[in-house]
């Protein structure tokens, strides 16, 4: 499960990152990174990275779309230490990503993050 605090909740804050943020597509997702503080933050300290999900009704059924969401929380967690404090996460999940396997998700979400943070290939 990902931690309250390393979460996207606010609408707001999911258009931040989708309309001001870079963004980078695979197959079966597409990863918007919004570096930088978050101007709802109270004090002068930098909160921790956050990440949200969009898994449409295109991506499956009820059962599917579920399905997703708890893989991509999953995968995020731990790859969010990698992301700079501050920024916002929006994780968009394509309609391929309803028949991709965990290990599929995995990769996609890997090169995404690579890309946009500019970090060395994994």
């Amino acid at each position: 499960m990902l931690p309250t605090e390393h979460r996207l909740r606010r609408r707001e804050d999911f258009a931040v990152a989708v309309r001001r943020g870079r963004r980078a597509g695979r197959p079966s997702l597409v990863v918007h990174l919004r570096s930088g503080r978050n101007p709802h933050a109270l004090g002068d300290s930098t909160p921790p990275a956050r990440a949200g999900f969009v898994v449409s009704k295109a991506v499956g059924n009820a059962v599917v779309r579920n399905r997703v969401k708890r893989r991509l929380r999953h995968l995020i967690r731990d790859r969010l230490a990698s992301v700079p404090a501050g920024s916002l996460v929006v994780v968009r999940a394509l309609p391929g990503a309803g028949e991709a396997d965990h290990r599929q998700l995995a990769r996609d979400l890997d090169a995404a993050l690579q890309r946009l943070l500019g970090g060395p290939p994994s």
